[in-house]
C-alpha cells in the first residue's frame, strides 16, 4: 500500500493500521503540533452508501458523546476521491491487543484494567449505544499528565439499540461475540457487550497458550481454567457474563463492572456459581429449537437502522397490550389506532425501569411484523422512558437523531392531549420517504414519550398530530 504524502491539511508519517473497511494513517497536524490518527473509508467500499453512512455515523457518534473514556473525533472531511475520513485523537499506547502478546498481566493488574474497560462501555450504555464488537484491538491505552488512559474505539459496528436489533447485519468477532450476535432474529443489547466484556476478562486472566505449552499447567487452576491468584468472586462474576442466554447475564456494564470490583475487594469466600467446567472454554454452539412463528416475534419489533431509540420487545414483563381494533396499551402507554392498522409489543428493548423491566413501547401499522425491514410500510414506534427523561429534554432527544442523508424541516411544537410535543420532520431519497421523530413529557413524573413515524404515502397533513393526539399515559 502507498503512504499517501498529505490527507487534507494534516502530513502523513506512517500507517498505523488497515481493516475491513478503514485505514488508519498517523499524521501530523502542523497548526497544533501533535499527531493525530487519520481514518479513512478503505477504496473498495467507496460507492456502497450504507457503508460510508456507518463510517461517518462513527465520527458524529464520538464527536458527540466526547467523552474522556472514547477515542476523541476533532474532525471530518472528504478525499479528492469523494472517501471520507475522521480525524482522531492518537492513542500512543497501542492496543490491548498488543499486550497480551507481549505476555499475561498479573491478576490483579488485569482486574483493573477489565474494570477500566467496562467503565468505558458504560458511557456508551449510558447513551443507548451498543458497540458489539468489544475485542484487544478494539481497546487503546492513550498517554497524559495524569497516567495512562483506557479508550474505547472502533465503532463502526456499534449502533442505537434499536440499529443494534437482529434485522442489521451479523456483525462481531468469533471468540468475544454474543451468541444471539449469529442469530439473524435476535434481539442484541447491552447484554451481548456484557458476554463480550466477559469474554475479554477471561482472556486477561486466563493461561496464556505458549506460556501453558513451555511450563504445563502449573499457573492454571485446572477447577475454573484461570490463571492462579484470580479470586474466586472474579471468576464467578466472568461465568455469568458470559452465559449463553442473555437473561443470565448482568444487563449492562456498569452492572458488570459493579459485580467485579465487589467480588475483587470482598473477603474471600465460596464462589458464587459453584464450578462447572473451565470458565475459560468457549461456549457451546447451542441452537434451541424455536417455532416459525416464535422466531418471527423475536424480530417482528425490532426498528430500522433509521430509529436511534430501542426496538420494541414482545417479551412480556408483566406489561398488557390491548386486544380491541382501536387501541392498543403496554403498561400505562396507550395508543389509538389509525383505520387499518394493528399494533404489536410490550416493552422497549434494552431499556430498564428501576423495577428492572422493560419499559414499555409498542409498534403501530398496518402490518407491523413487516415495517421494521419493508421501508415501503408505514408505521410508528411509541416508547416512554423515565430514564430519558433524567437524562434529556424532548428537543435534545429529537436533536439526537439528525438522518444526516434526509433533508429536515424546520422542528415545530405542538400541543396534543395535554402532552407538548417536539417534531422534526425528514424526507429522504433512499429508504424510508419521510420519517418523524417527536418526543415530548408525559403528564406527572411518567417520564418521556418517544415517537418515530412513517406516514403513509399520500397521508393528510394532519395524520402525525392525529396520531400524537391518540398517545395516552395513565
Amino acid at each position: 500500500m502507498t503512504s499517501p504524502e498529505r490527507i487534507g491539511p494534516y502530513r502523513i508519517e506512517r500507517l498505523l493500521g488497515t481493516g475491513s473497511f478503514a485505514t488508519v494513517w498517523l499524521g501530523h497536524d502542523p497548526v497544533l503540533d501533535s499527531r493525530v490518527a487519520i481514518k479513512v473509508l478503505a477504496e473498495n467500499w467507496h460507492h456502497d452508501l450504507r457503508v460510508r453512512e456507518r463510517f461517518l455515523d462513527e465520527a458524529r457518534l464520538l464527536r458527540r458523546l466526547d467523552d474522556e473514556r472514547l477515542i476523541r473525533v476533532h474532525a471530518a472531511g472528504e478525499l479528492a476521491d469523494g472517501r471520507p475520513y475522521s480525524v482522531m485523537a492518537w492513542a500512543d499506547g497501542g492496543s490491548l491487543h498488543d499486550r497480551l502478546a507481549a505476555g499475561p498481566m498479573p491478576p490483579t493488574a488485569a482486574l483493573a484494567l477489565l474494570a477500566e474497560i467496562a467503565a468505558g462501555v458504560a458511557v456508551l450504555h449510558r447513551h443507548g449505544v451498543v458497540h458489539r464488537d468489544l475485542t484487544p484491538g478494539n481497546v487503546l491505552f492513550r498517554s497524559g499528565p495524569d497516567g495512562e488512559r483506557v479508550l474505547i474505539a472502533d465503532l463502526g459496528l456499534a449502533k442505537a439499540l434499536a440499529a443494534a436489533s437482529g434485522l442489521t447485519a451479523r456483525a462481531g468477532t468469533p471468540g468475544y461475540m454474543a451468541p444471539e450476535q449469529d442469530d439473524p432474529l435476535a434481539v442484541v443489547d447491552t447484554r451481548a457487550d456484557v458476554y463480550g466484556l466477559g469474554r475479554l476478562g477471561l482472556r486477561l486472566l486466563g493461561p496464556v497458550a505458549d506460556a501453558v505449552a513451555a511450563d504445563g499447567d502449573a499457573d492454571v487452576d485446572a477447577a475454573t481454567g484461570t490463571r492462579r491468584g484470580v479470586p474466586a468472586g472474579a471468576v464467578a462474576v466472568l461465568r455469568r457474563a458470559t452465559a449463553h442466554r442473555p437473561a443470565d447475564r448482568y444487563p449492562d456494564a456498569a452492572a458488570f463492572r459493579a459485580a467485579l470490583r465487589h467480588a475483587v475487594t470482598a473477603p474471600a469466600g465460596p464462589p458464587a456459581v459453584p464450578p462447572a467446567g473451565p470458565v475459560g472454554a468457549p461456549p457451546r454452539r447451542v441452537r434451541a429449537r424455536v417455532r416459525p412463528v416464535a422466531r418471527r416475534r423475536l424480530g417482528v419489533l425490532a426498528l430500522g437502522v433509521l430509529a436511534l431509540a430501542g426496538a420494541a420487545s414482545t417479551a412480556g414483563d408483566g406489561a398488557t397490550g390491548g386486544r380491541d381494533t382501536t387501541s392498543w396499551t403496554s403498561g400505562p402507554v396507550t395508543v389509538r389506532l389509525p383505520p387499518g392498522w394493528r399494533a404489536a409489543g410490550t416493552g422497549w428493548a434494552g431499556r430498564y425501569g428501576d423495577d428492572g423491566r422493560l419499559e414499555p413501547a409498542l409498534v403501530v401499522s398496518p402490518d407491523p411484523h413487516r415495517w421494521a425491514a419493508d421501508p415501503t410500510v408505514p408505521g410508528a414506534f411509541v416508547g416512554l422512558s423515565a430514564g430519558l427523561a433524567a437524562r434529556t429534554t424532548p428537543a435534545g432527544f429529537v436533536a439526537e437523531r439528525p438522518h444526516a442523508a434526509c433533508a429536515a424541516t424546520p422542528v415545530r411544537r405542538t400541543r396534543q392531549a395535554g402532552v407538548d410535543w417536539v417534531v422534526a420532520r425528514f424526507t429522504c431519497e433512499q429508504g424510508r420517504p419521510e420519517i418523524v421523530e417527536a418526543a415530548g413529557l408525559a403528564p406527572g413524573r411518567a417520564g418521556l414519550i418517544y415517537v418515530q413515524v412513517t406516514p403513509p404515502a399520500g397521508s393528510r397533513a394532519d395524520f402525525v398530530d392525529t396520531l400524537l393526539a391518540g398517545v395516552r399515559v395513565r
